[in-house]
């Protein structure tokens, strides 16, 4: 009986000496296995020695966990930088899959769109209206109209798997506004060119001109009136021509924006309060702030309004100016109760104008103002009754 004793407790010692050996490094291995599996990495096993078939597996698999640890963190700052990178992009970038619901959407798609990423994501091409994007071949290029801008643009599409899924990648670029600026660079050089010679010529002219009128005059016995009447002629619309040609002169020296936060209800308030647009209304409910330059923006808005108030004959009553804004930018309309626009193609080239006396420069300095700042401008015939609204989109505004 003792000897069946001392050899039962003897098989039991060896027992629990075995289940704690091999039953309970199993276990950790199974927790460690299934973490992997479950996504979770950070668990490590504590019996990891050398020289230990078990301890071997589970400092194995510790090493595996690390691994997969830093591939994970790794492909985090990949994801981000890529998104960050769609962010920073110029180019409007958009992504379908097989059922053609958006999937991918960067801030110039958005902005394209006029809304907000988080309202796009999931939507149909069709609900959204972009079939016709998808339709187009890659490399197209051709005049569209979205939400938030209008005018031509370049089309390039590829196709990717995700999950095994084919996708459809998207790539719009806005040609318009690179062309408008090779536009502007042409003006520019030939408004220099032709401004210094014509100033070259203009300055001798008004000097000589005061310098025989002051001479004739101090021959009172031979003067002549007649004379005198065309030296001061000359001089005077050789000064007149000086200051037309300065005023063109603005197109090719307007100095990059010195942005700073500007209320833009303040700002209208002021230039209603002018007496050339007083009677103007203003719908601005929410207080709205944007980094601005305050004179070229004051300036933009002038052009605009004065636009307006003449289309409207004068009347400023009939003009409205609506403040609106999104989380990504912020809208100013300026609605007008005039005849409408009858030849909306050369609005913003220089020098153009239908009005008599009219420089011909307001709208595309304003149009060369607000791109400065990042914005975009737009006039066109109000689709809610007669007159244009000339219609100003600037950056998402600043928190207040």
């Amino acid at each position: 009986m003792i000897c069946t004793a001392i050899l039962l407790v003897f098989w039991v010692g060896c027992a629990l000496a075995v289940r704690r050996r091999l039953i309970f490094p199993l276990q950790t291995l199974s927790n460690l296995i299934e973490a992997i599996r479950c996504g979770d990495y950070t668990l490590r096993g504590r019996r990891a020695a050398r020289g230990d078939t078990l301890g071997e597996v589970v400092r194995e698999i510790n090493e595996l966990g690390e691994t997969l640890q830093r591939q994970r963190l790794e492909s985090l700052e990949a994801t981000a930088l890529v998104h960050t990178v769609l962010e920073e992009l110029d180019t409007a970038v958009l992504a379908f899959d097989d059922s053609h619901h958006l999937k991918l959407v960067n801030r110039a798609a958005a902005e394209l769109m006029g809304r907000s990423s988080e309202s796009l994501i999931g939507r149909a091409a069709s609900e959204l209206r972009l079939e016709e994007l998808l339709a187009r071949d890659s490399n197209a290029v051709a005049t569209m109209t979205f939400t938030g801008r209008s005018g031509r643009f370049e089309v390039r599409k590829s196709v990717f798997r995700q999950g095994g899924v084919p996708h459809t990648l998207v790539m719009v670029s806005d040609l318009s506004r690179a062309l408008r600026e090779e536009e502007r660079r042409a003006w520019q050089r030939l408004i220099r060119v032709v401004g210094h010679e014509i100033n070259n010529s203009l300055a001798p002219i008004k000097s000589l001109a005061g310098t025989l009128r002051d001479m004739l005059r101090g021959k009172a016995e031979s003067i002549d009136e007649d004379v005198l009447a065309g030296l001061s002629l000359m001089g005077d619309r050789a000064d007149s021509l000086s200051k037309f040609v300065a005023t063109y002169s603005q197109l090719a020296r307007l100095p990059a924006p010195n942005k700073v936060p500007i209320s833009v209800n303040a700002l209208i308030h002021r230039l209603v309060a002018l007496p050339a647009y007083t009677g103007v209304r203003v719908a601005a409910p929410f207080e709205t702030v944007v980094g601005a330059d305050a004179g070229q923006l004051e300036q933009a808005l002038i052009n605009l309004l004065k636009n307006g108030v003449e289309a409207s004959d004068g009347e400023a009553a009939a003009v409205e100016v609506a403040v609106g804004r999104t989380r990504d930018c912020v809208t100013i309309e300026i609605r007008d109760g005039g005849p409408g626009i009858a030849n909306p193609d050369n609005l913003f080239v220089p020098f153009f104008t239908t009005k008599p006396g009219g420089s011909g420069i307001g709208l595309a300095l304003s149009r060369q103002i607000v791109e400065a700042h990042g914005g975009a401008l737009a006039v066109e015939n109000r689709a809610d009754g007669k007159g244009a609204v000339a219609r100003m989109s600037l950056p998402a505004p600043l928190e207040t």
